[in-house]
């Protein structure tokens, strides 16, 4: 099963099992980590933003249209931002890290 390393605002850094298939939003409640998704992953909110590490960035499918709407929305955007709810966890993702944006 692959593996996703979220980097919390504080620093932390927590390596969890990250099931084919599902959304980094979705790894990330399974978890317990501290990443909202308020619209429950129907592309209406900003508030599953995660700052995708730069060696990873151009692993991830391109944002659709829609998701780069959204993310003109969130809190602290950055060159390698996305939203969680619309990366959905493949083979070559293992290993993938995200950072949580602070004051969101």
């Amino acid at each position: 099963m692959p593996k996703m390393v979220f980097v919390e605002t504080d620093g932390t850094r927590r390596e969890v099992d990250a099931p084919l298939g599902l959304s980094i939003l979705e790894v990330a409640r399974r978890h317990d980590i501290d990443l909202e998704g308020a619209c429950e992953g129907s592309l209406a909110c900003s508030t599953c933003h995660v700052i995708v590490d730069p060696q990873w960035y151009d692993v991830l499918p391109d944002a659709s249209e829609d998701e780069e709407d959204m993310l003109d929305l969130a809190f602290g955007l950055t060159k390698t931002s996305r939203l969680g709810c619309q990366i959905r966890i493949t083979e070559e993702m293992d290993g993938l890290t995200v950072r949580l944006p602070g004051g969101a």
